[in-house]
């Protein structure tokens, strides 16, 4: 089996990375927070311009029809350059969730164009950047409502990341609002892009650290010459690598809807957030005791790893998953990847929107 991502979907996605390298730099980000800006227009036009948010959407509502391998490493890129607009979330959690429900009001293709919708699930407490959606997508019992932004009243509630804004909301369920029944995959799907923006974020970190490791100078050399600055950087850099490869695998098997899919996604989430979080620290050592301040960049994408760490489910609830791949369905090496289960106790697809 070749498990490699094909030259069309590195050529997409490194297009994407680079402009999101260019438009969304900390001196960016300093300069929204200064402003109190939720959202960077001229950046917002960019992303839309390039289609990125109806990458997962079908062609006929205005989309490019592609599936989540394509979209994983964006998530990664946006993650990298700790973007402050929801297009992971618009583009790979709520355009698919759209797609499958039985009355989207026309939102697919506006969600598709760059319009920002908003979801309340389950698994997350807060809705996160419903002062900039133009829609909700809320839950109420099985049922889902999507519900527009002039029927919703929201109260802001503080994260520690400054860029994740967080809401508790108010509203009104009607047989006009109600969209479908039933999230089927959306969860994982959350989580999916959490990890894969854990991953950006993470390799960041490390960057950062080993940009100033090679330029500061302490006893007449860089402080990267050292032996315990290289393995302190050497380790974190080890743990992303091991947990990047889980992510793509999870991106590439979690539409079978499987117990199997849905494992390797916890998987997936839970190494990724073990990872950005030991590079963070990582690189917060390196710099020493300025790495506790807001003036080094760094703090950026700790605060955003930390937050995602425990978005769309904890590690405690992933844990569980897992733990019931392993107690319902075989082991070993004939068993390493989900389409080897098919077939299983609760190896078949699951139903509903993907």
């Amino acid at each position: 089996m070749e498990f490699a991502f094909t030259d069309d979907q590195q050529t997409i996605t490194q297009a994407a990375r680079d402009m999101l390298v260019e438009t969304c730099t900390p001196a960016a980000l300093r300069k929204m927070l200064e402003k109190h800006e939720a959202l960077n227009a001229a950046r917002w036009t960019n992303i839309t311009e390039m289609g990125l948010p109806g990458m997962l959407a079908p062609e006929e509502a205005g989309g490019l029809g592609l599936g989540l391998p394509d979209f994983i490493g964006i998530a990664e890129a946006a993650g990298y350059v700790g973007l402050p607009e929801p297009l992971v979330e618009l583009a790979g959690v709520i355009v698919p969730l759209l797609g499958g429900l039985e009355d989207h009001h026309g939102w697919l293709a506006h969600a598709a164009a760059g319009r920002i919708v908003t979801i309340g699930h389950p698994a997350n407490p807060l809705v996160a950047d419903a002062d900039i959606a133009e829609a909700l997508l809320l839950g109420h019992g099985h049922e889902i409502h999507l519900v527009e932004r002039n029927a919703v009243t929201f109260l802001r509630h503080e994260s520690v990341d400054p860029f994740r804004r967080l809401f508790s909301v108010e509203w009104t369920p009607s047989a006009a609002t109600h969209a479908g029944n039933g999230w089927g995959l959306t969860a994982e799907r959350g989580a999916l892009m959490a990890a894969a923006q854990m991953i950006g974020l993470g390799q960041r970190c490390i960057d950062l650290a080993v940009a100033y490791a090679k330029d500061r100078q302490q006893f007449g050399k860089p402080i990267g010459s050292y032996q315990a600055v290289k393995h302190l950087l050497a380790t974190a850099q080890v743990k992303l690598e091991f947990a990047r490869p889980v992510v793509h695998a999870a991106a590439a098997e979690l539409p079978l809807g499987t117990l199997a899919a849905r494992a390797r996604v916890a998987h997936a989430k839970i190494a990724a957030g073990e990872a950005a979080d030991l590079a963070a620290r990582t690189a917060v050592q390196v710099f020493g005791a300025m790495g506790m301040t807001w003036e080094v960049d760094v703090h950026f994408f700790l605060k955003r790893a930390l937050a995602l760490k425990f978005a769309w489910g904890t590690p405690e609830m992933h844990r569980a998953t897992i733990l019931d791949r392993l107690t319902a369905l075989p082991g070993g090496p004939a068993a390493s990847f989900a389409t080897d289960l098919l077939g299983s106790a609760h190896g078949s697809p699951i139903q509903g929107p993907f």
